[in-house]
């Protein structure tokens, strides 16, 4: 089992299959086997691993471990990478199924009870296998580093020294990007005037994000929040989206769009007793058979087709023709057509959450 997470930029990807075929004997063996990055500056966003005295970091097979150190400071970094025995944490792992279930039974057994609980009292939703919610919120937040890697007595790395990056803050994205002769890196709707090494990004369509004389900063601006940060704070994100949890702000949890199995949805304007929002649905999907106990909506379809039930009551709208569903009524919302289906929704009551729903009958076996 390789084990990667998603947002990482490995450049010269056969290098990297190479790198994890040449650590595939060491996992048959029953070692777990993490991939340590060549360092090439004293960065303190990743955690280390010191290898053994007589390991070799620029190795073409995987090297014994003697520790994991967590992100570092400034000088220790420093200090570890002159030591040039250290790798960067990749948190790249590569172990057999029976490995890890073993290193968790003697690691970290209650987590692997709990799991294994969640697993038992699992449902089936078409494909996809829901774990049980109860078993599952009492499992430990921690990570794999702490909760086995840092216990682990059968633990390997494989150097890899063919350019990675993790992606794990603003930072990141600018080096990645490619900054011009100037530093600079825009998105399309971002323009720099007298700036030099910032990041201007713009994620919605139509809003522009301008810079004037700005050094060393990030800008990244979306349809509902905007990030203001230097650059040597890229790591502390983290820090304001904690202080955004604890004030309630939904930002913090919530993407501007919410996907479902029929489409996506999204806020344009929300008030004490209404909210507009955008609806698109997908060709030939539908939504379920619901009701509302404490508003009603009025739909308005601006593209495609769009089949409509209200009550007993079967229809089709197209493009600027609208219908009102009341309080109580059963409704369902379908697209019959073969491009996706844009309406607006009005919704107008006394509480607008997305937990006002009664289903009758769903496609995706949604409770």
């Amino acid at each position: 089992m390789l084990v990667a997470p998603s947002d990482h930029v490995i450049p010269d990807a056969p290098a990297f299959r190479d790198a994890v075929a040449a650590a595939v004997p060491r996992a048959l063996e029953g070692d777990l086997v993490t991939f340590g990055i060549l360092p090439d500056r004293p960065e303190t966003a990743y955690g280390y691993l010191q290898l053994a005295v007589d390991a070799d970091p620029a190795a073409e097979r995987p090297q014994s471990l003697s520790g994991f150190f967590e992100k570092p400071d400034k000088q220790r970094a420093a200090e570890m990478l002159a030591s040039g025995n250290v790798l960067w944490n990749a948190g790249i792992f590569l172990f057999s199924v029976a490995a890890i279930i073993a290193a968790y039974r003697s690691c970290a057994p209650a987590m692997l009870r709990q799991v294994q609980t969640a697993l038992d009292d699992a449902s089936t939703d078409l494909g996809f296998t829901r774990l049980a919610t109860g078993p599952w919120a009492e499992v430990e937040d921690i990570s794999i580093d702490y909760a086995i890697m840092q216990k682990a007595d059968n633990l390997t790395v494989m150097p890899f020294r063919k350019g990675w990056s993790d992606l794990g803050g603003w930072d990141a994205v600018w080096l990645e990007s490619g900054p011009d002769a100037t530093g600079n890196v825009c998105s399309r709707q971002a323009t720099a005037i007298d700036c030099r090494d910032t990041l201007l990004r713009s994620e919605t369509a139509g809003q522009e994000v301008v810079g004037i004389g700005l050094e060393d900063m990030i800008v990244v601006a979306m349809s509902d929040a905007v990030l203001v940060a230097r650059k040597s704070d890229a790591q502390r994100v983290k820090e304001a989206v904690s202080v955004l949890k604890a004030r309630g702000a939904t930002q913090a949890v919530q993407l501007p769009r919410d996907y479902r199995p029929w489409g996506w949805y999204e806020s344009l304007v929300i008030g004490g007793r209404f909210q507009v929002k955008r609806i698109v649905v997908k060709p030939g999907a539908a939504l379920s058979l619901q009701s509302h106990h404490h508003r009603s909506e009025h739909w308005i379809v601006v593209e495609g087709t769009a089949r409509v039930t209200v009550g007993d009551e079967v229809k089709l709208l197209t493009e600027n023709q609208s219908v009102y569903i009341p309080l109580g009524a059963v409704h369902r919302m379908e697209n019959p057509g073969k491009l996706p289906m844009v309406l607006i929704e009005v919704q107008t009551g006394s509480y607008l959450g997305e937990d006002d729903i009664l289903r009758f009958d769903d496609v995706y076996n949604r409770g």
